[in-house]
């Protein structure tokens, strides 16, 4: 899969960009804060995922525009298609996403169609951070191979939020114990999919990074990746069974029900689970140094795109965001090696740090504009 063109305009600082991408390598040139980052950001936001910066919708138009347009046109295997996504200032309809001329509901529609995969500085935070960027980027992941799984994801944030409602309702009198069995079942079977799906993926992801990181580190280091699910153990996974799998978890959230009618919240299932990184049984999260958890942060982003090349018929699209300046060669070779068959979008404040060998079009921003 690769862009074929790209126009963005009122997205941010971003004004009347227009280019013509190199199927292999773009290079995305400029000083700090003047663009570079934007232009991956309005590209991102036609994956149907939300913005990698985490913001808002509201975000997305400058502060100088009432609208903001941004179109990419796509081509796979099969055809070229056109993504377009407009959205307004103060506007009732204020979103305007669509697929060839025709409109989309929502941005859950584009999420099959274009592929894509970035890495940015804040990725860290999937090592370094909170247990749900983890759950969020592992969702992510697999519903990248298996677009299925987004409306079990969907449904299973819809009925823990509507199960954490009634326990409130419980508490406060207003409701009754008993209400929570039909949540319950709902959840064990959206949750046993999901974390049956994650288990999968982290096996494969742990395999493919743990090579990874071992050439980066010269064979000095073994990165390890797991998930912990604490509902279900190692061997439950390895014979799982539907039916078995969703009333063990129901059975879990039953032992706990008096304690999340007294906190108010659901403290069992795929909500509560982790993923587990470690490098030499130690966890990296806790005692990794700043280089070593960039470096695994890298390798994970490098070994999904991997994994997304060798299971899909297409490869994705990538965006380095910042990132290539601070590897040494050795470092950068890997990364392109991994890459080499995929059209890449790289931004960086000095060109002369890349390797020599990367050649393409280089689009210099400079003030939200192509200069």
């Amino acid at each position: 899969m690769i862009i074929t063109s790209v126009k963005a305009d009122g997205f941010r600082n971003l004004k009347s960009i227009s280019f013509i991408p190199d199927e292999k390598y773009n290079i995305i040139a400029g000083k700090n804060a003047q663009g570079k980052t934007n232009l991956l950001e309005a590209m991102w936001i036609m994956t149907g995922c939300k913005s990698f910066r985490g913001s808002k919708e509201k975000d997305y138009i400058s502060l100088e525009e009432n609208k903001m347009l941004c179109e990419i046109c796509i081509r796979d295997s099969r055809r070229v298609q056109k993504i377009s996504y407009e959205l307004r200032k103060g506007a009732s309809s204020s979103k305007n996403l669509s697929l060839n001329g025709v409109k989309v509901k929502g941005t859950s529609g584009l999420f099959d169609v274009f592929k894509c995969i970035s890495f940015t500085p804040d990725d860290t935070e999937i090592i370094k951070g909170s247990p749900e960027k983890r759950r969020n980027f592992t969702d992510m992941a697999y519903s990248q191979l298996n677009p299925a799984s987004v409306s079990h994801i969907t449904r299973h944030s819809v009925i823990m939020n509507q199960r954490n409602a009634l326990l409130k309702s419980i508490f406060q009198g207003n409701a009754k114990a008993q209400e929570l069995d039909a949540w319950d079942r709902q959840a064990s079977k959206e949750g046993a999919y999901i974390s049956y799906m994650r288990h999968e993926y982290i096996k494969q992801l742990s395999e493919t990074a743990k090579k990874l990181y071992s050439k980066i580190t010269g064979e000095n280091e073994i990165l390890e990746i797991f998930y912990h699910s604490n509902v279900f153990k190692e061997q439950d996974f390895e014979d799982f069974s539907e039916i078995n799998a969703e009333q063990r978890y129901y059975e879990k959230m039953r032992e706990m029900t008096a304690y999340d009618i007294k906190t108010g919240c659901t403290h069992t299932g795929a909500n509560r689970d982790d993923i587990i990184i470690k490098i030499n049984k130690c966890s990296a999260k806790d005692f990794g140094s700043q280089g070593q958890i960039k470096s695994i942060a890298l390798v994970i982003k490098l070994a999904q795109a991997e994994i997304y090349s060798r299971k899909s018929r297409e490869a994705p699209v990538v965006f380095l965001d910042d990132v290539m300046g601070e590897l040494d060669e050795s470092r950068q070779r890997l990364v392109f090696d991994i890459i080499k068959n995929m059209q890449v979008f790289i931004t960086t404040c000095n060109e002369s740090a890349l390797l020599p060998e990367i050649k393409g079009r280089i689009i210099h921003i400079g003030n939200g504009e192509i200069i």
